[in-house]
């Protein structure tokens, strides 16, 4: 019986190395699995690459990750916030690498990793710092620049609900980066609010299906963004 369903940190990040690539979603507050991302601190795995949209605000989340030292590398499309000081912080001591990524092709990046193609060009960029050192091509008159796929060890997302073989739904904004990081990723782990039984998701909603997810988490309901 497929029971993708646990709890269980150990289990959850079994075969996590130092120097592994995580994809961490969220769009701002949106959707941030904050619950599996204080799993990852607990792993203690350091110099960790972590691809995500931004770099965290406050003490809590992706910047509990960088204020414990276990990140080595993170991409990212829009790492200042109002409160992202523990970045900064990192940054401005040479004590983080970044690599900023426009933030479509950040998802296109992923989304091209989970369709199998080996990248594309791209309008986005060209001409500026971002694009120095990548192929340049002219495309019917137009200038482009080539991105290559991202790929991850792990994808850490958030859905709003889930069941025991993987298949997810989101609520609004909260879905963001979700489905293309769970392609993208060898090992899914899929944050939910609640787990229901098997046929309680309409197919038409399901977004996720459980085949690019590896563990179901359930957190309660946390009244979720």
């Amino acid at each position: 019986m497929i029971n993708k369903v646990s709890v269980d940190m150990d289990q959850l990040f079994a075969g996590l190395k130092d120097g592994a690539t995580i994809m961490i979603g969220g769009f701002g507050g949106s959707g941030i699995p904050h619950e599996l991302i204080e799993g990852l601190v607990g792993q203690n795995a350091k110099d960790l690459v972590i691809i995500t949209n931004n770099a965290g605000s406050g003490e809590t989340g992706i910047a509990a990750l960088l204020k414990a030292r276990r990140v080595r590398k993170i991409i990212c499309s829009y790492p200042r916030m109002a409160d992202s000081y523990v970045f900064d912080n990192l940054f401005k001591a040479k004590q983080i690498e970044l690599e900023l990524t426009p933030q479509g092709n950040l998802a296109e990046r992923i989304r091209a990793q989970g369709a199998g193609l080996g990248g594309f060009f791209t309008q986005t960029a060209y001409g500026t710092l971002l694009a120095e050192g990548k192929e340049t091509r002219v495309i019917n008159g137009k200038n482009y620049v080539f991105e290559t796929p991202l790929s991850a060890d792990f994808a850490l997302i958030k859905g709003n609900k889930g069941d025991r073989w993987g298949n997810l739904v989101y609520r609004k904004a909260s879905r963001n980066f979700g489905p293309i990081m769970a392609m993208a990723a060898k090992n899914t782990l899929a944050q939910v609010n609640e787990v229901v039984e098997l046929g309680e998701l309409d197919p038409e909603t399901v977004v996720t299906p459980g085949i690019f997810v590896k563990y179901v988490v359930p957190m309660g309901n946390q009244g979720a963004k």
